[in-house]
């Protein structure tokens, strides 16, 4: 049995259901422990209405030891179904966190928000649906049965019991009303003022080094603010609400008390039934009590769901696709557009061609959009029109991990992740059950190959250096080296180097110039973002752009002069 409020999209729904077996299990103990429930109130009604008229000794011994041995088996049961509860936040987990955390890493850069926010918002999901809120739901089924025991002891207390029932209903309706929308707000804050001080973190060299501490931590403040008020709002509303409704229950026991008494002194009920009817009448509102003590995480979890609903709304679906045979290294454009996080175009209907084994420089004004272009080539960007093909096949048509076998792309900014330097280079492919020696054999390699080799083993650890997130720990020229050998690694037949040059003092452009030539022998298809003339003499062919648009492809010497001074063109060439 899953609560209605966690029913959702088609992907939540086949992870639920891997939990569904869990949830069964704890609704079926859950019958059995409001069963054992009445037990107390058959030794209340026993105990006054049998045991102490007859002073019946051995009856209220052996009453006890049923009473003991239920209770304890209640106990047992309750423990249970905890079990049970914990262990399906588990299996969801298992079911949902991979599929979770595979569309975070494929949204484009418009929903980052979305994508940094996911998995926070699934954590609030699972620990909704293991917690008292689940309990609660699990139990509120048996509402009606404790009503109906509560009108076989008598119609009025029955009456008593449904009119408390009502009132507490009505009460979880308002506060549903009153904290729905502020809970959300705050979720929603929540998530901006978390990724806002993720990033800050991430990037606290920078932030020491331009002074801009103090004025980060009033701008958190600020924004914490703002998640704290609508918090504090929706928490004292839902705090309020629950108070009354526990006001409202206590009050409804205490006058089933009451009212048992005046029908014992009227002679309608028995002595026993006097307590009875407190009993069972604060079981049948203690449920619906424990939902509207529980509310504020259902609404949390249902605002998760919602978030998560997005995020695989966005998500391309995960189709299995024929394994393709490697390039050989020609690369086609046609009509390619690609738009940025605010819709408007960056890049405008390029096209060109690139043979196997050709080496582009592609060149241009800054903001031209030439990371851009090679990011969309790449495909570490979406684009909004046109095609990328790579040996005549849609670059859609491949699966993404399989392309990423043959193209080696180094980003503007180096990307490097938290791990050993081996594990960057290699692509993290031991986490993927591969050989060590074999991993170690293709890193050293790609190193070697990068020029990278002697300056890792000048590191502490060498290749088992180990770096924080971003790379931290290595100056911005180290970084490069490690990123282009990152790039290079198992030779792929496409290289995609984006100012790889940028960070590299003189001996790392000289090193960088033997490494292109080597690529270029090896018959590499290499696409370069260059501002530095020193990676000219290996190109074949040169791309401009201006302003989003391809101004001018061709052959290296006849677009330089086009584009160079004389003096400028002798120097290149040279």
């Amino acid at each position: 049995m899953i609560p209605d409020w966690v029913r959702s999209s088609t992907t939540m729904k086949a992870a639920l259901d891997a939990a569904r077996r869990h949830f069964a299990y704890a609704a079926g103990f859950s019958a059995l422990l409001n069963i054992l429930f009445i037990v107390p109130m058959i030794y209340m009604l026993q105990v006054y209405d049998r045991v102490v008229p007859t002073q019946g000794r051995m009856t209220l011994l052996f009453l006890t030891i049923v009473l003991a041995v239920s209770l304890a088996t209640l106990a047992a049961l309750d423990a249970i179904r905890s079990r049970l509860l914990v262990r399906a936040g588990v299996q969801l987990d298992r079911a949902l966190a991979a599929p979770i955390i595979r569309a975070t890493l494929i949204q484009p850069d418009s929903a980052q928000r979305l994508a940094r926010q996911a998995v926070r918002e699934f954590d609030i999901l699972r620990q909704a649906m293991t917690g008292p809120a689940v309990l609660g739901v699990l139990d509120a089924p048996w509402v009606p049965i404790y009503i109906l025991v509560a009108f076989l002891v008598h119609p009025w207390i029955g009456v008593l019991a449904l009119v408390g029932a009502l009132l507490i209903m009505f009460l979880a309706w308002r506060n549903e009303l009153a904290t729905r929308e502020p809970l959300q707000q705050a979720t929603l804050a929540a998530g901006r003022s978390y990724a806002a001080y993720d990033f800050s973190v991430s990037a606290s060299d920078v932030v020491r080094a331009l002074g801009l501490r103090e004025a980060l931590v009033q701008g958190h403040l600020t924004g914490r603010q703002a998640m704290m008020q609508l918090q504090t709002d929706a928490g004292i509303t839902s705090a309020r609400l629950t108070a009354e409704s526990k006001f409202v229950r206590l009050l409804l026991q205490s006058l089933a008390l009451g009212l048992g008494a005046l029908l014992a002194i009227d002679g309608l009920v028995s002595p026993g039934a006097v307590f009875a009817s407190m009993f069972i009448v604060g079981r049948a509102l203690a449920p619906i009590d424990q939902l509207v003590g529980g509310w504020r995480s259902i609404v949390q979890a249902r605002g998760a769901i919602a978030t998560l609903d997005e995020l695989f709304a966005t998500t391309p679906p995960d189709v299995a696709r024929t394994r393709l045979p490697a390039p050989t290294g020609r690369l086609g454009v046609t009509g390619l557009g690609v738009a940025g996080q605010d819709g408007k175009p960056i890049l405008y209907n390029i096209g060109f061609e690139v043979a196997p084994g050709e080496v582009v420089a592609i060149v241009g004004p800054s903001g031209a959009g030439k990371s851009t272009l090679v990011r969309a080539l790449a495909g570490a960007m979406r684009p909004a029109a046109g095609e990328v093909r790579f040996d005549g096949a849609e670059q859609r048509d491949w699966d993404s991990e399989q392309l990423a076998e043959h193209v080696g792309f180094m980003p503007q900014d180096t990307m490097l992740f938290a791990g050993t330097i081996k594990d960057n280079i290699s692509r993290f492919r031991s986490a993927l059950g591969e050989s060590a020696a074999t991993i170690d054999e293709d890193a050293v390699a790609a190193a070697t190959l990068a020029g990278a080799h002697e300056m890792i083993l000048q590191l502490p650890s060498g290749y088992d250096h180990v770096l924080q997130i971003g790379g931290k720990g290595l100056s911005a020229g180290q970084a490069q080296r490690i990123a282009l050998a990152r790039a290079l690694f198992r030779n792929p037949r496409y290289v995609i180097l984006d100012e790889p040059n940028a960070s590299l003092d003189a001996e790392g452009d000289a090193q960088l110039a033997v490494t292109l030539e080597d690529l270029k022998a090896r018959g590499t298809t290499m696409l370069i973002v260059a501002h530095r003339l020193s990676v000219l003499p290996v190109v074949d062919k040169l791309l401009v752009l201006r302003e989003g648009r391809l101004a001018i492809y061709g052959p290296r010497d006849e677009v330089l002069r086009k584009i160079a001074p004389p003096q400028r063109r002798v120097a290149a060439q040279g």
